[in-house]
């Protein structure tokens, strides 16, 4: 196998999404196979690419890894984005955690009835506003007027640019949810001004846009779901 990173998902954001942007951050290029049919699927299964019959699947350093937080843990340690020390390393993975619960919940939007969508979409926001921004409000926040740049140490971590990634995907669904929250919002500022994320919140890069009824379709396809 070459050198090349390698991503096997489907054309959108779902699972993959957290790994395109650490990719990114890292400066590291990729390429994408999307699929679209049944058969693509059954034969990533046939060849033993994927463990537990799931993606994403990424092909890196000559392997083929699978489940998402073992391929983000994976990155963040190899592009020194994963603290310093044990210590740090298990406060990353709870603040990472607790935004991986954020987004799947947003993730599962395009799949629920229009019905129930309103009701989720209220649970949410009350979650984002009560449960999970207060926490990164305070951690950012030390003292009466300083402001912490990274959530854990005093580097970049994967817990940071998974927390940008939630604050975008929260604002697309509710634009002024950070109004209440001036800490979160500054870092998120601050985040966008890196050169590697700038590059990859513009137009033409290879951040997924949010999911459309296409990309819903598909995901039922690949997997012959009925619905």
């Amino acid at each position: 196998m070459s050198g090349k990173v390698v991503l096997t998902y489907f054309n959108g954001r779902g699972k993959m999404e957290s790994i395109r942007w650490l990719l990114a951050v890292a400066g590291v290029e990729f390429e994408e196979v999307n699929m679209t049919k049944h058969e693509e699927y059954v034969k990533l299964l046939s060849d033993g690419a994927l463990m537990f019959e799931q993606v994403p699947l990424v092909e890196i350093d000559g392997m083929k890894l699978v489940q998402t937080k073992a391929i983000l843990n994976y990155i963040a340690g190899k592009y020194n984005l994963y603290g310093n020390d044990l210590k740090e390393r298990v406060m990353i993975d709870m603040y990472s955690e607790g935004v991986r619960d954020l987004m799947e919940m947003i993730m599962m939007l395009p799949f629920i009835s229009p019905d129930a969508k309103k009701t989720k979409l209220e649970d949410i926001e009350r979650k984002a506003t009560s449960r999970y921004i207060p926490v990164f409000e305070k951690v950012l926040h030390v003292g009466t007027s300083v402001q912490v740049h990274y959530l854990v140490g005093y580097q970049l971590s994967c817990a940071d640019v998974q927390l940008l990634e939630i604050t975008l995907m929260l604002e697309e669904k509710f634009p002024t949810i950070l109004s209440k929250f001036p800490v979160v919002k500054a870092f998120q500022g601050r985040m966008k001004s890196l050169p590697a994320i700038q590059k990859f919140l513009q137009p033409g890069s290879k951040r997924k846009p949010q999911p459309d009824d296409l990309y819903v379709k598909t995901v039922y396809e690949v997997f012959n779901f009925k619905h």
